[in-house]
């Protein structure tokens, strides 16, 4: 369920960020996220209705694990599978018909969960004068939950798309939705597609 836009009316200046929503994901990838075939059409839906304001990203593993960084030297390696040596490469494209979306979508790739962690996103919005982040894409508990913190730490205004995220664990998805809703009511919003999108006017202020 949606929670509702408490903060009134979405401006041209809103972004929508679709977060990792790639074949790596779907049923066909070492990591299945099975409600992604589910949540697929809604996410196309908000995307093809404004493409030039939305922002995909793709996550990409290191070519080895003795690549990464730290701890992630023991997630790849106990997966070495998605790692760009082993995976195939068609696996890190996104979904169709997400893919045919960019451009005019913006597109960029990751090696963490949250999408804020090179501070390449942060330049995006702020070139683009962002006043809020739609949020969708994989996966609720893990990429979403990351980039959704970061973006309030950074003060943006935060709209979850209840109906357009996704994770492979349902008890994890349904504990952040209630977490967002409860805890961070004042800085998250949760909505569904059809809420956003009636709320959205999709006119660009001038910069």
């Amino acid at each position: 369920m949606g929670h509702g836009l408490s903060f009134g009316p979405l401006t041209g200046n809103s972004i929508h960020l679709c977060l990792d929503m790639q074949r790596l994901f779907s049923r066909e990838g070492p990591w299945p996220t099975p409600w992604m075939e589910r949540v697929l059409p809604v996410v196309a839906e908000i995307a093809a209705q404004h493409p030039r304001q939305t922002v995909f990203t793709r996550f990409r593993a290191p070519w080895v694990a003795d690549n990464a960084t730290g701890q992630w030297q023991n997630l790849y390696r106990k997966w070495p599978q998605v790692t760009q040596r082993e995976c195939d490469p068609a696996l890190f494209e996104l979904m169709d018909p997400l893919r045919e979306l960019a451009p005019p979508a913006t597109m960029f790739d990751k090696s963490t969960y949250s999408a804020f962690a090179t501070g390449e996103l942060k330049t995006v919005l702020d070139r683009r004068r962002a006043d809020a982040l739609i949020v969708t894409g994989s996966e609720t508990d893990v990429c979403v939950v990351a980039t959704v913190m970061q973006a309030v730490d950074i003060g943006y205004r935060v709209i979850v798309v209840t109906n357009a995220i996704c994770s492979s664990s349902d008890e994890g998805h349904d504990r952040l939705l209630a977490h967002f809703r409860e805890r961070l009511g004042q800085q998250i919003e949760t909505a569904r597609s059809d809420e956003v999108l009636a709320a959205w006017s999709g006119r660009t202020r001038p910069c």
